[in-house]
C-alpha cells in the first residue's frame, strides 16, 4: 500500500430513533442561532422536518431556514446561503437532506466566513483552508454520495459551466445522523440512483493502482457485492430495514476516506459526468451509470488483473475456460447487466440528453486526472460520449 494520512473528524450517531435521542443534546453545544438548510421541501411531507424542528425548539435554537438546495448546488446558492448565515448571525449550519444539501452546506460553511472570493480560491483550484468555517451538522435523509462522513463538496458555476468538487477536512460535519428509516419515503428512481452513485464511489477507488494485494481493495470489494446485494433487496421491497440500513453505511464506507487509504484512486468518469451536469442538469447517479460500462470497455485492458478480479470476487463469474481479457470484459458486461436489472439508462438520450447538445465542447471541458489505468485525452472522452448516445 501506498503511504497515507488519515482523519475523520465527524462523529457519527447511526440507527433508527437517532435524530430525536440526540439532537437536542449536540445542537446545545452551539450558540442560538442555528441555520436549518433543506432541499425542495420534502421534508415537511414526511414528518422529518417536524422531529427536527421539535428537536431545536427542545434546545433553545433560533432556526433561520435555508430552504430550496437543488438537485446540482449551484453557485449562486451557496452565496445566497453565505448571505443568510453572515446577515443572522449564524452559530451552527444544519443540513438535512442528501447529498446536494450537504455539499451545499459545505461550501456554505466556508463562504460565509471567508472575505475572498470562495470560487476561485477552493474550487477553480485546491485551495488551503487556514481558518475555521461555520459549524455543520448533518442529517442523511438520502444514501448515495456519503458527504456526511467527509469535507466534499461538488459546487456547480452556472456562468461558467463547471461543475467540480473538492475534499478540505475542515468542511468534515462535526456530527452526522444517519437513520435508514428516513430513506424510507425517497423515489425509487433516487434511491437506485443513489445506489448506483455508491457502487460509482467504490470503483473510482478500486479500479486504480496499486494492483498487488491491499486492504484497500479488499473491503471494496465487499462494500461492492454488499451495495449490490442490498439494492436489489430495496428495490424488492423498499421498507426492508436491513437493506436500507446497510446501504446507508456503505455509502459512508465509499466516501470516509478508508478505502481510498493507500490508493491513487482515478475518478475519470466522475469528471465526465460532472461536465455532462453542468451543462445538461442530468441525474448524477444515472449520468454515471451510462458512462460507467463504456469508459470501462476502453480501459481494461490496461488494468486487465483487477477487472479480472472485480469479474470474480464481486459478480462470481468463473474463470475457467475464459482467456484473461475474456474474464476481465465479462466482469464489465455483468456490471451493465446490472444497470439494465436496477432500471437505470444505458444511454445519453435515455438521460435525456438532446442531440443538439455539444459534446465536443463537454468532453473538452472535462478534467483529465491522473489516477486512470490509461491517461484520457480530451478526444477519447468525446469518443465515449459519442458511443454512449
Amino acid at each position: 500500500m501506498n503511504n497515507f494520512i488519515f482523519e475523520n473528524a465527524t462523529k457519527t450517531f447511526f440507527g433508527k430513533g437517532c435524530v430525536k435521542e440526540y439532537l437536542t443534546c449536540l445542537t446545545s453545544h452551539y450558540g442560538e442561532n442555528v441555520m436549518l438548510a433543506y432541499g425542495g421541501g420534502s421534508i415537511k411531507k414526511n414528518g422529518i422536518y417536524e422531529e427536527v424542528m421539535e428537536s431545536l425548539k427542545k434546545a433553545g435554537k433560533n432556526v433561520i431556514e435555508f430552504s430550496g438546495i437543488m438537485a446540482n448546488p449551484t453557485y449562486a446558492k451557496v452565496m445566497e446561503g453565505a448571505r443568510l448565515a453572515r446577515e443572522n448571525k449564524v452559530d451552527l449550519i444544519l443540513g438535512v437532506g442528501g447529498g446536494s444539501v450537504m455539499d451545499c452546506c459545505k461550501a456554505v460553511s466556508l463562504a460565509a466566513v471567508y472575505e475572498g472570493d470562495v470560487w476561485t480560491d477552493f474550487w477553480a483550484s485546491p485551495g488551503f483552508v487556514d481558518f475555521e468555517p461555520l459549524p455543520l451538522g448533518v442529517i442523511v435523509t438520502v444514501a448515495g454520495t456519503g458527504s456526511e462522513m467527509n469535507g466534499g463538496a461538488v459546487i456547480t458555476n452556472e456562468a461558467l459551466k463547471i461543475k467540480t468538487g473538492r475534499d478540505y477536512p475542515k468542511c468534515n460535519p462535526q456530527f452526522a445522523l444517519m437513520d435508514p428509516t428516513y430513506t424510507y419515503s425517497v423515489p425509487e428512481k433516487q434511491m437506485v440512483s443513489g445506489g448506483f452513485d455508491i457502487l460509482s464511489h467504490i470503483m473510482e477507488t478500486y479500479f486504480s493502482e496499486p494492483d498487488e494485494d491491499n486492504v484497500s481493495d479488499d473491503i471494496s470489494e465487499a462494500l461492492m457485492r454488499g451495495v449490490i446485494r442490498d439494492l436489489r433487496a430495496a428495490i424488492q421491497n423498499p421498507r426492508d430495514y436491513t437493506a436500507r440500513s446497510n446501504l446507508m453505511w456503505e455509502s459512508a464506507m465509499a466516501e470516509n476516506r478508508i478505502i481510498k487509504l493507500g490508493k491513487r484512486t482515478d475518478f475519470e468518469c466522475h469528471q465526465m459526468e460532472h461536465q455532462l451536469g453542468a451543462y445538461t442538469d442530468c441525474n448524477h447517479g444515472a449520468g454515471l451509470a451510462v458512462l460507467h460500462p463504456v469508459y470501462y470497455r476502453h480501459i481494461y485492458k490496461n488494468g486487465l488483473s483487477k477487472f479480472q478480479r472485480f469479474a470474480v470476487n464481486v459478480w462470481g463469474i468463473s474463470p475457467n475456460g475464459k482467456s484473461g481479457e475474456e474474464l476481465a470484459l465479462a466482469g464489465v458486461e455483468a456490471l451493465a447487466d446490472f444497470i439494465r436489472e436496477i432500471g437505470l439508462p444505458t444511454s445519453l438520450r435515455a438521460l435525456g440528453v438532446k442531440e443538439s447538445t455539444d459534446l465536443k465542447a463537454i468532453a473538452d471541458s472535462c478534467n483529465l486526472v491522473p489516477g486512470s489505468y490509461r491517461q484520457m485525452t480530451h478526444e477519447e472522452i468525446l469518443e465515449i460520449f459519442k458511443e454512449c448516445y
